[in-house]
């Protein structure tokens, strides 16, 4: 079993910047690939970024791209989601999942996750 704890969520003003943490625990995920998902309210949840296990191959939606950047530090079984120039409509609850059937390459489809963290908000105001 792999437990998942995001943080790092929050309140902040269009334009700024919020780094989101997820870290494992039960196991180590240092050999899987991971991904942050989010879920708008009203909407379905979303694929957003995905990191292989050695961090070389790194995956981001459209609507993200150039702004928001995945991590990992393996040492610490933690993925990080550093996200910049906020926009309002970023509002979401954001997930970390991890993918035990891919290690190099992440997938993007959510069915493809196998472990889900219990998700942190971040709120964007403009």
């Amino acid at each position: 079993q792999v437990q998942l704890v995001e943080s790092g969520g929050g309140s902040v003003q269009a334009g700024g910047s919020l780094r989101l943490s997820c870290a494992a625990s039960g196991r180590t995920v240092s050999t899987y690939a991971m991904g942050w998902f989010r879920q708008a309210p009203g909407k379905e949840r979303e694929f957003v970024a995905a990191i292989g296990w050695r961090g070389g191959v790194k995956y981001y939606a459209d609507s993200v791209k150039g702004r928001f950047t995945i991590s990992r530090d393996n040492a610490k079984n933690t993925v990080y989601l550093q996200i910049n120039s906020l926009k309002p409509e970023d509002t979401a609850v954001y997930y970390c999942a991890v993918d035990t059937a891919s290690t190099v390459v992440p997938a993007k489809r959510e069915s493809q996750y196998d472990y889900w963290g219990q998700g942190t908000q971040v709120t964007v105001s403009s």
